[in-house]
C-alpha cells in the first residue's frame, strides 16, 4: 500500500477525490513521520496532534459529502514559527518572547490556508526571528539535514524544508528575507518559491521591512503553485501587498516540458566571481544544457548588478537594521540570552544612521532598475542556488572557510530580495556525498508564474527531482 507521506499534495487531492484516501488516514500517516523527523533532526517546535486529528476529521466529511472548500482541503502543511498561528506560540525561536502570551490571530497565510481547509500539523523551527541561514537558535538548538543529520538544513525556514523533504506533511509556509525558503530547499531537496514582494500578504509586517516574503515550501513546482494559489489572497492587514492575481498559478502549469520553449534564458555560472564548488556547477550546468534541448534559447550572461561587496553591505545595513529594532526594547537580561550573531549585528545595526539606510535604499533602487532592463532581454536568469552544498550545523559559516557571516556563502540570493523578485530553488543532483544541489531560478518582478512554469517543465522533464532521503534513525 502506498505511504501516504510520501506523496505530493496534489497527489493526496487526487486520492481524496477518488475516495482511495480519507484525510484522516493522510493526516495520521503525515503525524507518525512528524514525530520521526523531529526526533532524527529537530525540525518542529510543536506538532498538534489533537488538533490536526480534529481538522482531519472535518475535511473527511466534506469530502465524503463532495463539498471540499479547495484542492487542499484536508492536505497536510506546516507552518513555520515567525508566521502567526491562532491558538499556538509564535516564539521566532526566541526566549524573549513569552510562550504563555495570547495567540489569537493567525497570519494572512496561515488565515488562508486554514479557509482552504488544509490540515495545521504543526510549526517548524528557525533561528532566532530569523536571522540567518541556517537553523539553530538558544530556545530550539539546531536543525539536522535529512540526508545527512549532522549537517545544516539551512535557514532560515530550514525546519520546513526538513519536515516536507522527510514526509511531515507535502506543504509548509516559509519566510525569505535573504534566501531563508530557497536556503533550505537546496540544502535539502525540494523545491520553494520567493514570491514578488507583496504577491503573498505579510502580517505582523517584517522588521526587515520590505526584504521580507512569505513563501511556498513543497515537493515540487506543482504543489507550491497549488499552495500560491491559496496563500496569496488578500488580507487588509497588510498596506503592501500587491492586487489579488488574476488567475491560478497552478492553471498556469499546463503543458509541462513544452512551456520552456522560446524562453530567454540567461545563465550565469558565477555571477562574475562567485567560487562555485566544481559539483555544484557541473550539476547545475548539466540542467541548463538540458533546458536548451527543450527548446529554450539559452545565453550565458551576468546580471548588471554591483560589486558582491556593494550589494553586501546595502543589504547588511537595512538587515542589521531590522535586528536592531525587532531587539530595540529588550531589557539586559533579554540581550544577554540572545543568539551571539544576533546580538553581534544587533548592536551594529543600532549605529546606523537614517542616512546611511537611505543610501542602502539608493543602492536597491539602482539594482532594480537594472534588473527590470535585464528582463528586457531575458525572460529568466539561471544561477546556482548555492555555491555550496550542505555543511556542519550549529555554525553560521562552514569551519576554516574564513568566512563572518551568512550573506558571504549565499551570493545568488540576498540580491533578489533587494529587487524583490520571485526567484525559485529546485533540486537539480547531488554531491558525492550524497548531499542536494540547488538550481535557482529568477524571473522579473511580476513574473512568479512564468517562475513556477519553468520549474515545473524541468521537473516534467526529469531535470528536477533528486532521490527522497530516507528517515534517519532517532539520534
Amino acid at each position: 500500500m502506498t505511504d501516504l507521506a510520501t506523496l505530493t499534495a496534489a497527489e493526496l487531492g487526487a486520492a481524496f477525490a477518488a475516495g482511495d484516501a480519507s484525510p484522516s488516514e493522510a493526516t495520521a500517516a503525515v503525524l507518525e513521520r512528524a514525530e520521526a523527523a523531529h526526533a532524527a533532526v529537530n525540525a518542529f517546535t510543536l506538532i498538534d496532534h489533537e488538533g490536526a486529528a480534529e481538522q482531519a476529521r472535518a475535511a473527511t466529511e466534506r469530502w465524503r459529502r463532495g463539498a471540499p472548500l479547495s484542492p487542499l482541503d484536508g492536505v497536510p502543511a506546516t507552518v513555520k514559527d515567525i508566521l502567526l498561528q491562532r491558538g499556538h506560540p509564535t516564539r521566532r525561536g526566541s526566549a524573549a518572547v513569552p510562550a504563555g502570551d495570547r495567540w489569537e490571530e493567525d497570519a494572512p497565510s496561515v488565515a488562508r490556508l486554514r479557509e482552504a481547509g488544509a490540515v495545521l500539523v504543526g510549526k517548524t523551527t528557525t533561528p532566532e526571528f530569523g536571522w540567518k541561514g541556517v537553523t539553530d537558535s538558544p530556545l530550539h538548538g539546531a536543525t539536522g539535514n535529512p540526508y545527512a543529520p549532522e549537517r545544516t538544513s539551512g535557514g532560515s525556514s530550514g525546519g520546513s524544508a526538513a519536515a516536507v523533504a522527510l514526509g511531515a506533511g507535502p506543504l509548509s509556509l516559509g519566510t525569505d528575507g535573504g534566501g531563508s525558503v530557497r536556503i533550505p530547499a537546496a540544502f535539502c531537496g525540494i523545491f520553494a518559491l520567493k514570491p514578488t514582494y507583496g504577491r503573498v500578504p505579510l502580517y505582523p509586517a517584517s522588521a526587515f521591512g520590505t526584504l521580507a516574503h512569505v513563501g511556498p515550501m513543497a515537493r515540487d513546482a506543482r504543489d507550491a503553485a497549488l499552495l500560491l494559489d491559496v496563500i496569496s489572497g488578500p488580507d487588509s492587514r497588510d498596506w503592501s501587498q500587491l492586487a489579488p492575481a488574476t488567475s491560478s498559478f497552478a492553471g498556469a502549469l499546463v503543458g509541462g516540458a513544452e512551456r520552456v520553449r522560446g524562453l530567454r534564458v540567461a545563465y550565469s555560472p558565477r555571477m562574475r566571481e562567485v567560487a562555485v564548488r566544481p559539483e555544484v556547477a557541473d550539476a547545475v550546468g548539466r540542467a541548463v544544457a538540458r533546458l536548451a534541448e527543450l527548446g529554450a534559447e539559452v545565453e550565458e550572461a551576468d546580471p548588471p548588478l554591483p560589486s558582491f561587496d556593494e550589494m553586501r553591505e546595502a543589504f547588511h545595513v537595512l538587515w542589521f537594521s531590522g535586528a536592531a529594532r525587532v531587539t530595540e526594547f529588550f531589557d539586559e537580561e533579554q540581550v544577554a540570552a540572545l543568539d551571539p550573531g544576533l546580538a553581534e549585528i544587533r548592536a551594529r545595526g543600532a549605529r546606523y544612521s537614517a542616512l546611511d539606510y537611505l543610501a542602502a535604499v539608493d543602492v536597491r533602487m539602482g539594482m532594480g532598475r537594472a534588473m527590470g532592463a535585464f528582463h528586457e532581454r531575458y525572460d529568466l536568469l539561471v544561477t546556482p542556488t548555492l555555491p555550496i552544498t550542505a555543511f556542519a550545523k550549529g555554525v553560521e559559516v562552514p569551519e576554516g572557510s574564513g568566512q563572518r557571516r551568512w550573506t558571504e556563502w549565499t551570493p545568488f540570493t540576498y540580491p533578489f530580495n533587494l529587487t524583490q523578485q520571485p526567484a525559485a530553488s529546485l533540486p537539480v543532483g547531488r554531491d558525492a556525498a550524497g548531499l542536494p544541489i540547488g538550481l535557482h531560478l529568477v524571473g522579473p518582478r511580476h513574473g512568479d508564474a512564468m517562475v513556477l512554469r519553468a520549474a515545473h517543465a524541468l521537473y516534467a522533464a526529469g531535470i528536477a527531482g533528486v532521490p527522497e532521503p530516507p528517515l534517519p534513525p532517532s539520534p
